[in-house]
């Protein structure tokens, strides 16, 4: 007998105030060590592409979403599988997206802490967010989201 389906992925804190926290303690830490990986006229070049890829990425996530008629919120129970528009390419655009706009944003703000702290933000995400989605769409889609996930690559 199978166990029952997780009402949700047991996921805590929204995978944005993951990347925010980040941030945030990379700033802080630049102001008492000051570390700039950078020329100024790269870093801006740089973390400005990276920022418009990120927006443009997510737009036509949250139109599969609304299409699909599921939540957003990885807190909570999918009721949809998507797997076209950006997902055709990655499992996770949105964390693409969010990795994306966080290194960009330690570009423009040529901040090398920012950037060192992306090493455990991505392990943050895997163990605590990834891991968990991973295992409640298993559990919700079964065979569906395995030859999903066969096909498509987690990341890009």
């Amino acid at each position: 007998m199978n166990p029952p389906t997780p009402p949700t992925p047991g996921i805590k804190v929204p995978p944005p105030l993951i990347y925010v926290s980040a941030l945030l303690i990379g700033i802080g830490i630049k102001r008492v060590w000051p570390m700039s990986p950078l020329p100024t006229f790269w870093a801006y070049t740089a973390g400005a592409t990276l920022i418009i890829a990120s927006v443009l990425i997510m737009p036509p996530v949250l139109l599969r979403f609304r299409r699909a008629g599921t939540t957003f919120d990885v807190r909570k129970a999918a009721s949809a599988l998507i797997t076209d528009g950006p997902y055709r390419f990655s499992r996770n655009p949105t964390y693409v997206s969010l990795t994306m706009l966080y290194v960009g944003l330690g570009a423009v703000l040529n901040n090398a802490w920012i950037l060192l702290l992306l090493v455990p933000v991505l392990l943050t995400m895997d163990v605590f967010v990834i891991r968990r989605e991973e295992k409640h769409l298993e559990e919700k889609f079964g065979h569906r989201y395995l030859q999903y996930k066969a096909s498509v690559r987690r990341w890009l």
